[in-house]
């Protein structure tokens, strides 16, 4: 069933607040088998909200909104949707005793203004929002669905999960439609796609494949529908064996698996220790592996050695190195990764260096360039890099980076 997302509200028309909702109601009603053909943002008008429901209801099923639900005057998409129906706004006397009992719950008593979030549609069905004192709206229309939720995420997300996606379950059976994730790092969307140009022509007409790249990493999407699940999911299975075959090099893990996830499962598999020496990310690559709980079991520290003079002095990286070649260089990252070794007592190390920016370049070293040297006691491999001047996405992109230069240096069959 296809499904229109109509999100309300002036804040985001301005640019005031971002519209997280619809990218997680996408998701969540991507996986249950119903297809999102548009995603719209109108003002709090009620000419507006007409209109979009009007224009939305002649090409889709369900229609979902966000927004406009509460007390102010503002919030007016109540007022909107018993418009477009033709019918009273009535009052209901079940919300206002759920509102009482929230507010004893705080200590206070609610007031003519909170009042007014009790009326409603007399042709809405009710969904109980525990979250929250504005209840969820649930309208059939002509053989098509239209439902209204707060605009509050963790409000929307308790009604999307318990009470509207189930009911559209009920109310729209249809095929199973079932996914595979497929995660990879290490190479750019265009050249996945000339690798798997083959595997991608000879899929199955009911299977499709998407690519949604991130900072250097790239979800690789199979999507099937079909009657019969277990065939599907069986299909789906041998799909993405042949996809290991092909880029083995590059896949690290599936569905929700984070990178510094997958790292800390090969750091215990191979027994071995890590600590990292960084500078212009200035721990973000620690935070990022120190993330995953029981870290603590392969992670031994960090460096965070910014300044020169803690490169010297603690990493032991030669006066004479930091003079001639720099700070930013293949030299110092080496001499980095020995100094963290004897510091920090670790099995592997890994550094970086670089000038994330947005200033600070030169022009033999512009804003972005980036080094980065991972070893033992008994090699060290470098890498580097050459970014654009974006400090925040800079950092991101090679902490990314440096994760799967872990992964390799681990997968390496010099390590075994």
């Amino acid at each position: 069933m296809d499904v229109s997302i109509i999100t309300i509200g002036d804040e985001i028309l301005i640019g005031q607040v971002v519209d997280t909702n619809s990218a997680w109601m996408a998701q969540q009603l991507n996986l249950n088998a119903f297809s999102v053909v548009e995603i719209k943002t109108i003002s709090d008008d009620n000419n507006a909200i007409i209109a979009s429901l009007d224009s939305s209801l002649k090409s889709t099923d369900i229609v979902l909104l966000t927004g406009g639900l509460g007390p102010t005057k503002d919030d007016i998409t109540k007022k909107a949707l018993a418009d477009y129906f033709g019918v009273e706004m009535i009052f209901s006397e079940e919300t206002y005793q759920r509102i009482i009992r929230i507010f004893e719950r705080w200590g206070q008593k609610p007031n003519e203004v909170t009042k007014e979030q009790c009326f409603m549609p007399a042709n809405a069905t009710l969904l109980k929002n525990k979250m929250g004192t504005a209840p969820g709206m649930w309208f059939e229309h002509e053989e098509k669905v239209i439902v209204s939720m707060p605009g509050v995420p963790y409000e929307m997300k308790y009604l999307m999960e318990n009470e509207v996606l189930p009911k559209l379950k009920k109310h729209f059976p249809g095929k199973p439609f079932i996914h595979r994730t497929i995660l990879t790092v290490g190479e750019g969307e265009s050249r996945l796609a000339t690798r798997i140009e083959a595997f991608e022509n000879n899929l199955p007409e009911n299977i499709k494949l998407a690519y949604l790249p991130n900072l250097g990493k790239v979800k690789l999407r199979l999507s099937g529908k079909a009657d019969n699940a277990s065939l599907l999911n069986k299909v789906l299975d041998a799909k993405v064996e042949e996809l290991n075959a092909i880029i083995p090099e590059f896949i690290f893990g599936y569905e929700d698996e984070e990178l510094e996830s997958a790292i800390g499962k090969l750091l215990i598999e191979k027994g071995k220790t890590l600590g990292t020496a960084e500078s212009c990310t200035g721990g973000y690559l620690a935070h990022k592996i120190t993330s995953i709980p029981g870290s603590s079991a392969y992670f031994k520290g960090s460096v965070i050695a910014y300044a020169n003079a803690i490169k010297h002095e603690l990493l032991k990286v030669s006066n004479t190195t930091l003079d001639v070649h720099g700070a930013v260089s293949e030299q110092t990252v080496i001499e980095m990764v020995k100094g963290a070794l004897d510091l920090l007592k670790t099995d592997i190390a890994i550094s970086i260096s670089g000038i994330a920016g947005p200033g600070g370049g030169t022009p033999e070293k512009p804003v972005g360039t980036i080094w980065m040297a991972i070893g033992n006691h008994s090699i060290i491999k470098t890498q580097k890099l050459q970014l654009g001047k974006d400090r925040l996405k800079n950092i991101e992109f090679t902490t990314v980076q440096a994760l799967n230069m872990i992964r390799k240096f681990l997968i390496s069959s010099k390590l075994a």
